[in-house]
């Protein structure tokens, strides 16, 4: 069993990662690539930068300093998080058990630009499979997304009714490994319904798009499950438990520790200043405060 895993490979992460090494903790990052950090051209306004360097060049540094203090990398895509008074870290790489965890992969993605995904938040719009699957006992379900993030949210809605449909909105689904699921590729053209949701409004197949005559098609949904991209620190968060602010941020308290015991967070997915500067402090206090956490646990077992 890991004492600390790090997820994220970002400033917060690679900070959290130089302090838990250094108190012992052979922490473990599990990562899924650069993130946000490449959109940076040029960062210049950082304590020491001589020259500015890009997003991609401070990410390579970043990595390559933790490497040299020993830290263990593994690339794959984190699915969920289990467990409470220890954790496991489900990944595309495997299954990962750990005695604390610390998030550390960017900030809230945005929800995608389709008309009613906003408007049935909480009536019938969810993000988190875990958490509300059980209110669609038996339903018809649909599943936003075209990763394995995606494919899990999926699995876990297939524990409670037989009706599961991934909706990949054109995109080419991006799947891992073969599955029963039905999968529908064709672009979404509205959420719709009155009080709730009532299913998806698509655009129609190729064959007719080729005739001229496209027209939208309604797929019937009472629960739509938004599965975007991979899983971020918040979502990951919400599966848990862990308590959100009112503005979707990870609650975190001085020491970067959330609600649930040995889960903390740093970063961008805590909210306020999106600086470099802001997330290194942030890693830095979570990879301490993880580190204590770890040391008290066992002191008391």
């Amino acid at each position: 069993m890991e004492k600390v895993i790090i997820i994220g490979a970002g400033p917060a992460g690679i900070s959290a990662a130089l302090y838990t090494a250094r108190g012992n903790m052979e922490p473990l990052i599990i990562y899924n690539g650069i993130g946000d950090l490449e959109k940076a051209e040029k960062i210049e306004n950082y304590y020491g930068l001589e020259a500015p360097l890009s997003g991609r060049e401070l990410f390579e540094r970043g990595i390559s300093q933790a490497k040299a203090l020993g830290v263990s990398f593994v690339k794959a895509q984190v699915l969920g998080i289990a467990g409470f008074d220890t954790f496991t870290v489900k990944t595309t790489a495997g299954d990962f058990d750990t005695e604390s965890v610390i998030l550390a992969t960017g900030g809230k993605r945005s929800a995608p630009k389709i008309p009613g995904i906003r408007e049935f938040e909480g009536k019938g719009v969810s993000y988190c499979a875990v958490c509300d699957a059980f209110f669609y006992r038996g339903k018809e379900v649909a599943v936003l997304g075209n990763s394995d993030f995606a494919l899990h949210e999926a699995e876990e809605l297939k524990n409670v009714t037989p009706s599961v449909t991934i909706y990949t909105n054109g995109k080419k689904p991006e799947f891992s490994k073969e599955h029963p699921i039905a999968v529908n590729t064709m672009k979404i053209q509205a959420i719709e319904g009155s009080d709730r949701v009532a299913g998806l409004r698509l655009e129609s197949d190729v064959s007719a798009q080729e005739e001229g005559e496209a027209q939208p098609s309604f797929y019937p949904a009472e629960g739509v499950f938004v599965a975007l991209g991979t899983a971020g620190s918040t979502e990951i968060a919400r599966q848990m438990g862990a308590e959100l602010t009112e503005k979707g941020t990870v609650k975190v308290d001085e020491e970067m520790a959330t609600t649930i015991p040995g889960l903390f967070a740093a970063g961008d997915c805590t909210g306020g200043l999106l600086q470099v500067s802001k997330a290194v402090y942030e890693g830095s206090m979570a990879g301490i405060s993880a580190g204590k956490y770890v040391r008290r646990r066992r002191q008391s077992s």
